[in-house]
Protein backbone atom coordinates (compact mmCIF):
# COMPACT_ATOMS: atom_id res chain seq x y z
CA UNK A 1 0.00 0.00 0.00
CA UNK A 2 2.71 2.11 0.69
CA UNK A 3 4.52 1.55 -2.57
CA UNK A 4 0.99 2.05 -4.22
CA UNK A 5 0.57 5.17 -2.44
CA UNK A 6 4.46 6.28 -3.47
CA UNK A 7 3.30 5.74 -7.10
CA UNK A 8 0.46 7.68 -7.07
CA UNK A 9 2.30 10.93 -5.43
CA UNK A 10 4.59 10.63 -8.01
CA UNK A 11 2.14 10.91 -11.03
CA UNK A 12 1.29 14.58 -11.16
CA UNK A 13 4.86 15.46 -10.26
CA UNK A 14 5.63 13.09 -13.68
CA UNK A 15 2.97 15.02 -15.57
CA UNK A 16 4.25 18.84 -14.25
CA UNK A 17 7.90 17.58 -15.59
CA UNK A 18 6.13 17.07 -18.87
CA UNK A 19 4.29 20.59 -19.07
CA UNK A 20 5.49 23.64 -17.99
CA UNK A 21 3.64 25.82 -15.63
CA UNK A 22 0.46 27.53 -17.45
CA UNK A 23 1.60 30.66 -15.67
CA UNK A 24 3.80 31.29 -18.16
CA UNK A 25 2.81 33.98 -20.66
CA UNK A 26 5.04 32.87 -23.28
CA UNK A 27 3.64 29.48 -23.54
CA UNK A 28 -0.18 29.20 -22.43
CA UNK A 29 -0.94 26.14 -23.13
CA UNK A 30 1.82 24.54 -21.48
CA UNK A 31 3.54 22.99 -24.51
CA UNK A 32 6.66 23.91 -26.55
CA UNK A 33 5.06 27.59 -28.60
CA UNK A 34 7.14 25.33 -31.62
CA UNK A 35 4.46 22.68 -31.35
CA UNK A 36 1.43 24.26 -31.19
CA UNK A 37 -0.95 24.96 -33.82
CA UNK A 38 -4.51 25.40 -35.05
CA UNK A 39 -6.14 24.55 -38.20
CA UNK A 40 -8.58 26.23 -40.62
CA UNK A 41 -10.91 23.87 -41.34
CA UNK A 42 -12.40 21.04 -39.63
CA UNK A 43 -9.73 18.55 -39.86
CA UNK A 44 -10.39 14.76 -38.15
CA UNK A 45 -8.31 13.13 -35.85
CA UNK A 46 -7.43 9.22 -36.50
CA UNK A 47 -5.82 6.61 -34.98
CA UNK A 48 -2.72 5.89 -37.43
CA UNK A 49 -1.55 7.96 -40.51
CA UNK A 50 -4.59 6.46 -42.19
CA UNK A 51 -7.99 7.59 -43.13
CA UNK A 52 -9.43 4.41 -42.69
CA UNK A 53 -8.53 3.41 -39.57
CA UNK A 54 -10.80 4.89 -36.45
CA UNK A 55 -11.63 8.65 -35.90
CA UNK A 56 -10.88 9.62 -32.08
CA UNK A 57 -11.65 13.44 -32.31
CA UNK A 58 -12.15 16.33 -34.82
CA UNK A 59 -9.93 19.67 -34.37
CA UNK A 60 -12.55 22.93 -35.61
CA UNK A 61 -11.10 25.93 -37.00
CA UNK A 62 -9.53 28.03 -34.22
CA UNK A 63 -9.08 25.05 -31.64
CA UNK A 64 -5.72 24.34 -30.78
CA UNK A 65 -3.60 21.24 -31.21
CA UNK A 66 0.02 19.95 -30.30
CA UNK A 67 2.35 18.39 -33.03
CA UNK A 68 4.45 15.63 -32.17
CA UNK A 69 5.87 13.68 -35.34
CA UNK A 70 5.28 13.77 -39.14
CA UNK A 71 5.28 11.35 -41.09
CA UNK A 72 4.92 11.83 -45.42
CA UNK A 73 1.42 13.78 -45.68
CA UNK A 74 0.38 13.55 -41.74
CA UNK A 75 1.20 14.72 -38.83
CA UNK A 76 0.73 13.23 -35.06
CA UNK A 77 -0.84 15.60 -32.68
CA UNK A 78 -2.51 16.10 -29.17
CA UNK A 79 -5.66 17.91 -30.26
CA UNK A 80 -7.97 20.34 -28.62
CA UNK A 81 -5.64 21.05 -26.33
CA UNK A 82 -7.19 24.21 -25.54
CA UNK A 83 -6.90 26.29 -22.06
CA UNK A 84 -9.32 29.16 -20.76
CA UNK A 85 -7.90 32.48 -20.88
CA UNK A 86 -6.04 33.95 -17.56
CA UNK A 87 -5.81 37.74 -18.39
CA UNK A 88 -8.09 37.86 -15.49
CA UNK A 89 -6.78 34.83 -12.88
CA UNK A 90 -9.46 35.76 -10.75
CA UNK A 91 -12.63 34.74 -12.06
CA UNK A 92 -13.32 31.48 -14.82
CA UNK A 93 -14.49 32.97 -18.42
CA UNK A 94 -17.68 31.97 -18.90
CA UNK A 95 -16.77 31.35 -22.32
CA UNK A 96 -13.64 29.57 -22.03
CA UNK A 97 -13.05 25.85 -23.24
CA UNK A 98 -13.47 23.12 -21.34
CA UNK A 99 -10.14 22.58 -19.39
CA UNK A 100 -11.15 19.10 -18.24
CA UNK A 101 -11.20 17.64 -21.70
CA UNK A 102 -8.03 15.48 -21.98
CA UNK A 103 -6.75 15.84 -25.52
CA UNK A 104 -7.13 13.66 -28.00
CA UNK A 105 -4.10 11.72 -29.26
CA UNK A 106 -3.72 10.50 -33.47
CA UNK A 107 -3.41 11.88 -36.59
CA UNK A 108 -4.24 14.14 -39.30
CA UNK A 109 -3.69 15.05 -42.67
CA UNK A 110 -1.34 17.67 -43.11
CA UNK A 111 -3.36 20.58 -44.54
CA UNK A 112 -4.53 23.79 -43.40
CA UNK A 113 -2.49 23.89 -40.28
CA UNK A 114 -0.93 26.58 -39.01
CA UNK A 115 2.00 27.65 -36.44
CA UNK A 116 4.19 30.35 -35.51
CA UNK A 117 6.57 28.82 -38.23
CA UNK A 118 4.03 29.29 -40.91
CA UNK A 119 5.57 31.84 -43.63
CA UNK A 120 2.81 34.80 -43.38
CA UNK A 121 0.97 32.68 -41.41
CA UNK A 122 -0.06 36.11 -38.92
CA UNK A 123 -2.17 37.46 -42.50
CA UNK A 124 -3.57 33.59 -42.96
CA UNK A 125 -4.62 33.20 -39.89
CA UNK A 126 -6.69 36.94 -39.52
CA UNK A 127 -7.92 36.73 -42.66
CA UNK A 128 -9.55 33.01 -41.85
CA UNK A 129 -11.37 34.58 -38.62
CA UNK A 130 -12.53 37.45 -40.97
CA UNK A 131 -14.17 35.25 -43.11
CA UNK A 132 -16.00 33.08 -40.08
CA UNK A 133 -16.62 36.73 -38.55
CA UNK A 134 -18.56 37.42 -41.55
CA UNK A 135 -20.43 34.38 -42.39
CA UNK A 136 -21.37 34.79 -38.64
CA UNK A 137 -23.05 38.47 -39.29
CA UNK A 138 -25.39 36.66 -41.99
CA UNK A 139 -28.72 35.22 -41.59
CA UNK A 140 -28.77 31.71 -41.09
CA UNK A 141 -24.93 31.84 -39.48
CA UNK A 142 -23.12 28.71 -39.29
CA UNK A 143 -23.18 27.50 -35.76
CA UNK A 144 -19.55 27.62 -34.85
CA UNK A 145 -18.51 30.75 -37.03
CA UNK A 146 -18.73 33.48 -34.27
CA UNK A 147 -16.85 30.78 -31.93
CA UNK A 148 -14.25 29.93 -34.57
CA UNK A 149 -13.59 33.77 -35.64
CA UNK A 150 -12.80 34.67 -31.58
CA UNK A 151 -10.43 31.26 -31.46
CA UNK A 152 -8.79 32.00 -34.51
CA UNK A 153 -8.04 36.00 -34.12
CA UNK A 154 -6.34 34.48 -30.54
CA UNK A 155 -4.17 32.26 -32.03
CA UNK A 156 -2.94 35.39 -34.11
CA UNK A 157 -1.51 37.41 -31.35
CA UNK A 158 -0.47 34.07 -28.73
CA UNK A 159 1.61 32.84 -32.24
CA UNK A 160 2.50 36.09 -33.77
CA UNK A 161 2.97 38.34 -30.60
CA UNK A 162 4.87 41.00 -32.24
CA UNK A 163 2.69 40.88 -35.64
CA UNK A 164 1.74 44.25 -36.21
CA UNK A 165 -1.80 42.78 -36.44
CA UNK A 166 -1.80 41.59 -33.39
CA UNK A 167 -3.38 44.32 -31.09
CA UNK A 168 -6.06 44.22 -33.75
CA UNK A 169 -6.65 40.28 -33.88
CA UNK A 170 -7.16 40.94 -29.92
CA UNK A 171 -9.44 43.11 -29.68
CA UNK A 172 -11.34 41.42 -32.30
CA UNK A 173 -11.02 38.07 -30.62
CA UNK A 174 -12.21 39.56 -27.77
CA UNK A 175 -14.93 41.42 -28.97
CA UNK A 176 -16.74 38.76 -30.13
CA UNK A 177 -16.67 36.71 -27.07
CA UNK A 178 -18.11 40.10 -25.52
CA UNK A 179 -20.91 40.67 -27.81
CA UNK A 180 -21.94 37.33 -27.62
CA UNK A 181 -22.40 37.25 -24.09
CA UNK A 182 -24.42 40.37 -24.18
CA UNK A 183 -26.61 39.00 -26.45
CA UNK A 184 -26.80 35.71 -23.90
CA UNK A 185 -27.27 38.26 -20.95
CA UNK A 186 -29.85 40.10 -22.76
CA UNK A 187 -32.55 37.19 -22.86
CA UNK A 188 -32.28 36.79 -18.85
CA UNK A 189 -34.66 38.24 -16.66
CA UNK A 190 -32.75 40.50 -14.63
CA UNK A 191 -31.32 42.18 -17.87
CA UNK A 192 -33.77 44.52 -17.22
CA UNK A 193 -32.83 45.02 -13.89
CA UNK A 194 -32.15 49.11 -13.74
CA UNK A 195 -28.72 48.59 -11.59
CA UNK A 196 -26.37 46.95 -13.74
CA UNK A 197 -25.41 45.41 -10.01
CA UNK A 198 -28.64 43.26 -10.14
CA UNK A 199 -27.46 41.74 -13.63
CA UNK A 200 -24.81 39.23 -14.76
CA UNK A 201 -21.38 40.84 -15.44
CA UNK A 202 -20.01 40.29 -19.06
CA UNK A 203 -16.38 39.46 -18.48
CA UNK A 204 -13.90 41.81 -18.29
CA UNK A 205 -10.75 39.94 -18.31
CA UNK A 206 -9.74 39.87 -21.98
CA UNK A 207 -10.53 43.75 -22.43
CA UNK A 208 -8.80 44.59 -19.74
CA UNK A 209 -5.61 42.51 -20.70
CA UNK A 210 -5.87 44.29 -24.11
CA UNK A 211 -6.21 48.24 -22.31
CA UNK A 212 -2.79 46.93 -20.42
CA UNK A 213 -0.74 45.48 -23.31
CA UNK A 214 -1.65 47.97 -25.90
CA UNK A 215 -2.24 50.95 -23.64
CA UNK A 216 -2.16 54.28 -25.64
CA UNK A 217 -3.42 52.18 -29.25
CA UNK A 218 -7.19 52.58 -30.78
CA UNK A 219 -7.97 49.06 -29.57
CA UNK A 220 -6.88 49.97 -25.96
CA UNK A 221 -9.94 52.72 -26.20
CA UNK A 222 -12.41 50.58 -28.02
CA UNK A 223 -11.66 47.98 -25.25
CA UNK A 224 -12.52 50.77 -22.84
CA UNK A 225 -15.91 51.70 -24.84
CA UNK A 226 -17.15 48.12 -24.23
CA UNK A 227 -16.49 47.92 -20.90
CA UNK A 228 -19.07 50.65 -20.11
CA UNK A 229 -21.49 47.87 -20.90
CA UNK A 230 -21.14 46.70 -17.09
CA UNK A 231 -21.78 50.19 -15.75
CA UNK A 232 -25.07 51.19 -17.62
CA UNK A 233 -28.51 49.89 -16.61
CA UNK A 234 -30.65 47.66 -17.76
CA UNK A 235 -34.08 49.91 -17.40
CA UNK A 236 -34.32 53.54 -17.40
CA UNK A 237 -37.75 52.48 -16.37
CA UNK A 238 -39.00 56.12 -17.03
CA UNK A 239 -36.91 57.20 -14.26
CA UNK A 240 -33.80 60.50 -15.17
CA UNK A 241 -31.02 59.34 -13.02
CA UNK A 242 -30.19 56.62 -15.29
CA UNK A 243 -29.67 58.74 -18.36
CA UNK A 244 -28.59 61.25 -16.36
CA UNK A 245 -25.88 58.69 -14.70
CA UNK A 246 -25.11 57.40 -18.28
CA UNK A 247 -24.38 60.88 -19.46
CA UNK A 248 -21.44 61.28 -16.99
CA UNK A 249 -20.35 57.90 -18.05
CA UNK A 250 -19.88 58.65 -21.80
CA UNK A 251 -18.37 62.03 -21.24
CA UNK A 252 -15.83 60.51 -19.08
CA UNK A 253 -14.59 58.43 -22.10
CA UNK A 254 -14.70 61.37 -24.79
CA UNK A 255 -12.70 63.15 -22.82
CA UNK A 256 -10.16 60.13 -21.95
CA UNK A 257 -10.00 59.15 -25.00
CA UNK A 258 -10.66 61.89 -27.69
CA UNK A 259 -8.92 60.24 -30.55
CA UNK A 260 -10.53 57.02 -29.98
CA UNK A 261 -12.81 56.02 -33.28
CA UNK A 262 -15.31 55.30 -30.50
CA UNK A 263 -15.50 58.87 -29.01
CA UNK A 264 -17.98 60.66 -31.19
CA UNK A 265 -20.32 57.94 -30.63
CA UNK A 266 -20.00 58.49 -26.82
CA UNK A 267 -20.52 62.12 -26.83
CA UNK A 268 -23.84 61.30 -29.05
CA UNK A 269 -24.90 58.98 -26.74
CA UNK A 270 -24.64 61.77 -23.71
CA UNK A 271 -26.38 64.22 -26.04
CA UNK A 272 -28.92 61.87 -26.84
CA UNK A 273 -29.36 60.44 -22.68
CA UNK A 274 -30.28 64.76 -21.93
CA UNK A 275 -32.50 64.74 -24.60
CA UNK A 276 -34.39 61.87 -23.34
CA UNK A 277 -33.93 63.62 -19.46
CA UNK A 278 -35.63 66.58 -20.85
CA UNK A 279 -38.62 64.59 -21.52
CA UNK A 280 -38.94 62.49 -18.41
CA UNK A 281 -38.21 65.59 -16.09
CA UNK A 282 -41.58 67.22 -18.47
CA UNK A 283 -43.44 64.04 -17.62
CA UNK A 284 -42.55 64.30 -13.58
CA UNK A 285 -43.15 68.48 -14.20
CA UNK A 286 -39.59 69.25 -12.78
CA UNK A 287 -39.14 72.49 -15.06
CA UNK A 288 -36.13 73.02 -13.37
CA UNK A 289 -33.66 70.13 -14.44
CA UNK A 290 -35.80 69.88 -17.69
CA UNK A 291 -34.66 73.53 -18.51
CA UNK A 292 -31.61 72.42 -17.48
CA UNK A 293 -30.55 69.00 -19.45
CA UNK A 294 -32.29 71.42 -22.69
CA UNK A 295 -29.38 73.58 -22.10
CA UNK A 296 -26.35 70.33 -22.07
CA UNK A 297 -28.02 69.37 -25.16
CA UNK A 298 -27.52 72.13 -26.65
CA UNK A 299 -24.03 72.42 -25.57
CA UNK A 300 -22.82 69.01 -26.10
CA UNK A 301 -23.91 68.99 -29.64
CA UNK A 302 -22.18 72.35 -30.27
CA UNK A 303 -19.59 70.83 -29.13
CA UNK A 304 -19.35 67.87 -31.62
CA UNK A 305 -19.65 70.34 -34.52
CA UNK A 306 -16.21 71.65 -33.33
CA UNK A 307 -14.47 67.94 -32.04
CA UNK A 308 -15.89 66.36 -34.62
CA UNK A 309 -17.14 67.63 -37.42
CA UNK A 310 -17.11 65.46 -40.18
CA UNK A 311 -18.90 62.74 -37.86
CA UNK A 312 -22.55 61.21 -38.60
CA UNK A 313 -22.96 61.25 -34.71
CA UNK A 314 -22.20 65.11 -34.18
CA UNK A 315 -24.79 65.60 -37.20
CA UNK A 316 -27.42 63.15 -35.08
CA UNK A 317 -27.12 64.86 -32.11
CA UNK A 318 -28.04 68.56 -34.05
CA UNK A 319 -31.21 66.62 -34.74
CA UNK A 320 -31.22 65.66 -31.31
CA UNK A 321 -30.74 69.13 -30.25
CA UNK A 322 -33.49 70.51 -32.77
CA UNK A 323 -36.13 68.27 -31.72
CA UNK A 324 -35.23 69.43 -28.00
CA UNK A 325 -35.33 73.14 -29.02
CA UNK A 326 -38.51 72.67 -30.72
CA UNK A 327 -40.40 71.20 -27.34
CA UNK A 328 -40.28 67.50 -29.03
CA UNK A 329 -40.37 63.99 -27.26
CA UNK A 330 -36.95 61.99 -27.22
CA UNK A 331 -38.27 59.38 -25.22
CA UNK A 332 -41.86 57.73 -25.59
CA UNK A 333 -44.27 59.13 -27.94
CA UNK A 334 -43.35 62.42 -29.83
CA UNK A 335 -46.80 62.36 -31.45
CA UNK A 336 -48.55 66.26 -30.58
Amino acid sequence: MRSLALALLLIPAALLAQKKPRDNKDNLSGYDRSARATVLHDAVVYVAADDSTQKVAEVTPGHELVIIDHSGPWVKVYANTDTPDEADPDRTPEFAEDDTVTPASGWIKDKGVVNAATPNGDAILFGAATNLEEAASQPHAPKNAAPGAHLLYRRVFEYFPNSPLAAEAAFRSADIRWQLEKLDISTLPSAKEQEAYLRPQLYEGEMKHIMKTYPGTKFAAEAAYDLLDNKLCGDWQGLPKCPEMETKLYLKYADQYPESPRAPEAEYNAVYRQGVAVTMYKVDEDRKHAEAAAKQTQTLADEMRTRFPNSDYTRRAQSIAFRIAQGLSIYGSDRE
